[in-house]
This record gives structure tokens, C-alpha cells and sequence, in this order.
């Protein structure tokens, strides 16, 4: 079997990479193990998939958190502008969220997933579904691929878009780290990036499922703040998850063997003394009731046993009784709730991969390897990774692109 290009992987990467190189006249022959193309895509963003940002794609090269410089020619080769009219031009209309995070109307994945196959199929991709089990060169330039169906594909280059070592179950093992190893490329070891925080205190587990909404949080090491954000998230029986939790995780660095404290405010829109002007109106309202009853219009249910514990303050006590010394107190800890980050789920729960093919050893205008002739990468197999918002995607689009049309 004989072709001009072969591309590793079937996720978005993949099958844009290879419509791209059909497009301008390559043949192509596209290969994925799953029997089911761009599977961990039609999973992302809880199955709607925030396909890319509307922020100004100048804006982008910050939200990018490895690498940012490698992203440069990426980004203003291929913009979130271009994939958006991309999907509108190929029958997927989108809409825009909070935050600029780009959707699908339908809120489904699955139409972003087939706009990307019906386009490769349309510009004559050959779809292979196999495992590659090498990538053969001779004298450091691609000749050929070799699977596990006995086949050997000859060809003078190869796209590789196998993506991390995120939700493995979708078949990102790590392949695409392998094939590059052997063939003399250096790979920064994977470790997960957008995943839940795992924490020490065990009144955790009494929050689980609780969603919030508007909070902030700020992140200290060794008593200096490293980040803080706004927005919404979610307590688990481990620990903390949600937006602003996975976007925070992308910021912290060696977690099991560092000191982060992590301060939720519950109440960010109002400075301590205005909180404490609202608890007056509170208990005033409560005045003869237990402490323990004085806090439904403040807090969430399920957070006020939480709270009162956390206060040291009698729950049985009557607020009129409560004085201002113990109020004072008791609005610092809403405005900042301490938890005690000791570690990260596992990779398999992380949305993506921080680390994988190390960026000097690709040329950032082709995404050429600088050691192999013929040789491709795009996507998350690139040591490069970004906040949640969609951003994550635009890597994938905006590489792939580049491969695409350089191979």
C-alpha cells in the first residue's frame, strides 16, 4: 500500500490535519485504532463540546499555560474566527456562552464530530481502521508506517495526532510519545492539567455534589498567592472540581511535594464589612433563633453545618447572643474558606495532558519535526496546554492546520 501521507490518530487533530492535506492535493490515509472516530470528542464539555473561544485571538497566546511562544504562527494561521466559520460553512451552528466559550446550538458534540469526518471523507481521506505499531525512517526521513493488520503503508510523511494520556478509554495511551521516542524525539513526561484537586480536610466529603456559582478562590504557596479566579465550582468526596478548580490545577506545579492552600470566598461581591452589615440584618431577622437557623438566607443547605463547625461557634446559641468578635470571625471564614490541596486525581480523569513531544524539537511555523524529514505532529501530543474555555481545542484546530498544509 502507497500513499503521500499518513496521519496517526482520528480526533479533531487528526481528522483536521488530514482534510487539510487532501485538500491541497495530498493523498491521504488516515489511521485510528477505535472503531469509533473522534471519540474523546464527542465527550468533551459534558458531550456539547466548547469547540474554540471568541476572545480576541491576540488574547489566546495567554490563556495557553506551556509553551506560549510555540503557539504564535498556530494561532494567526488558523483563528478561532476561521474555525468558527469552518463549522457554520459545514452545517454546524454555534452560539456563544458566558466566559466567550463557543457551542454548537444543538449542545452535541456528536455534530461537531461528524462536520469534522464528513469533511475529511468529502476531501478524500482513506479512513484505516487499525493500530499503527511503527513509524519507519530511513536515514531520518519517513518512508513508510507498519500496523498491527500486517499492513506496511509506504509514504514520505506522516502526521502524528494521537493526542495525550487523558481518558485513556478513548485511546489516548500514549502512543504518539512512543513512536516519537524511537524515532530520537524527547518527550516531557505527561502529567495531568485541568484535573480535580484532591484536599486533606475531611469535611470535604460532607459537601459532595454541592455546585457554586460566583465564588472566588485564591491559591497560596507558602503563604504567597500564585492564582486566583472567579466563577463556578463543585465539591466531591475527594475534594474540589469545576472550572475555576481545573483551570487552577494548570497553575500548580510539583502539588504532592508543595505547600497550596486554596481560600474559596463565598461572598466575593461584598467586602467584610458590608458582609458583616448583612449577618446584622440576618440575625436581627433571627434574633430568637439558634445559630444554627440563622444562616438559610446566607448559605447553600448543605454548606451551614459546614460553616458552624468551622466557626466555633455554639449552634445552639441564640444570634442575639453572638458577639461581634465571633461575627467578625465567622465572616473571614466566609470569605475564606480554607482547604488544604494534597494532590490531583489520576490522569485518566484529567481533560488533558500537560507535556509530550518538547516544543524546541518542532518547527512552530510547520509543525515539522526538526530531527525527522516527513515527519508531523499536532494536538495534545505537543507539549503545549491551555485553560478551560475552549482554548484547548483552538490548539488542536490551529496545529493541525499548520501540519496540514505543510506536509
Amino acid at each position: 500500500m502507497k500513499t503521500d501521507v499518513v496521519v496517526i490518530g482520528g480526533g479533531p487533530a487528526g481528522l483536521f490535519s488530514a482534510a487539510t492535506a487532501a485538500k491541497n492535493g495530498n493523498k491521504v490515509i488516515l489511521v485510528e485504532k477505535n472503531q469509533i472516530l473522534a471519540r474523546k470528542l464527542r465527550i468533551t464539555g459534558k458531550g456539547r463540546c466548547n469547540v474554540t473561544n471568541s476572545a480576541d485571538i491576540s488574547d489566546f497566546i495567554e490563556m495557553v499555560c506551556s509553551n506560549k511562544s510555540f503557539m504564535y504562527s498556530s494561532f494567526y494561521s488558523f483563528t478561532n474566527t476561521d474555525v468558527m466559520e469552518f463549522f457554520e460553512n459545514n452545517g454546524v451552528p454555534l452560539k456563544e456562552e458566558r466566559g466567550g466559550r463557543i457551542f454548537p446550538v444543538s449542545d452535541r458534540a456528536k455534530d461537531i464530530a461528524e462536520a469534522l469526518i464528513s469533511y475529511a471523507k468529502n476531501n478524500g481521506v482513506v479512513i484505516l481502521q487499525d493500530t499503527v505499531t511503527k513509524v519507519v525512517s530511513n536515514e531520518n526521513e519517513i518512508c513508510a508506517v507498519e500496523t498491527s493488520g500486517a499492513k506496511k503503508i509506504e509514504c514520505n510523511k506522516v502526521i502524528i495526532a494521537t493526542g495525550g494520556v487523558s481518558y485513556p478509554l478513548t485511546g489516548s495511551t500514549g502512543d504518539g510519545y512512543k513512536f516519537a521516542k524511537k524515532l530520537g524525539h524527547s518527550i516531557v513526561e505527561p502529567y495531568p492539567s485541568l484535573v480535580p484537586l484532591v484536599v486533606s480536610e475531611e469535611y470535604v466529603k460532607e459537601l459532595q455534589g454541592l455546585s457554586l456559582k460566583n465564588i472566588a478562590i485564591k491559591i497560596f504557596k507558602d503563604k504567597k498567592c500564585v492564582y486566583e479566579d472567579f466563577g463556578e465550582m463543585l465539591f466531591t468526596h475527594y475534594g474540589l472540581s469545576g472550572p475555576v478548580i481545573l483551570s487552577a490545577s494548570s497553575n500548580l506545579k510539583d502539588i504532592e511535594n508543595s505547600n497550596y492552600k486554596i481560600y474559596i470566598d463565598l461572598k466575593p461581591a461584598l467586602t467584610h464589612e458590608q458582609l458583616d452589615k448583612r449577618l446584622q440584618r440576618d440575625f436581627e431577622k433571627y434574633i430568637n433563633k439558634n445559630f444554627s437557623n440563622a444562616l438559610n438566607d446566607l448559605l447553600p443547605t448543605k454548606l451551614i453545618d459546614t460553616v458552624i463547625k468551622l466557626s466555633n461557634i455554639d449552634p445552639y446559641i441564640k444570634v442575639h447572643q453572638i458577639n461581634k468578635q465571633q461575627r467578625y470571625e465567622l465572616c473571614a471564614l466566609l470569605k475564606a474558606l480554607p482547604f488544604t490541596v494534597s494532590g490531583v486525581r489520576p490522569i485518566e480523569e484529567a481533560i488533558i495532558t500537560r507535556g509530550g513531544i518538547n516544543t524546541k524539537e518542532i518547527n512552530s511555523s510547520t509543525m515539522e519535526s526538526k530531527l525527522v524529514k516527513g515527519l508531523f505532529f499536532c494536538g495534545e501530543v505537543i507539549d503545549v496546554d491551555a485553560y478551560t474555555g475552549g482554548f484547548n481545542l483552538q490548539i488542536a484546530f490551529s496545529t493541525a492546520y499548520l501540519a496540514g498544509s505543510n506536509v
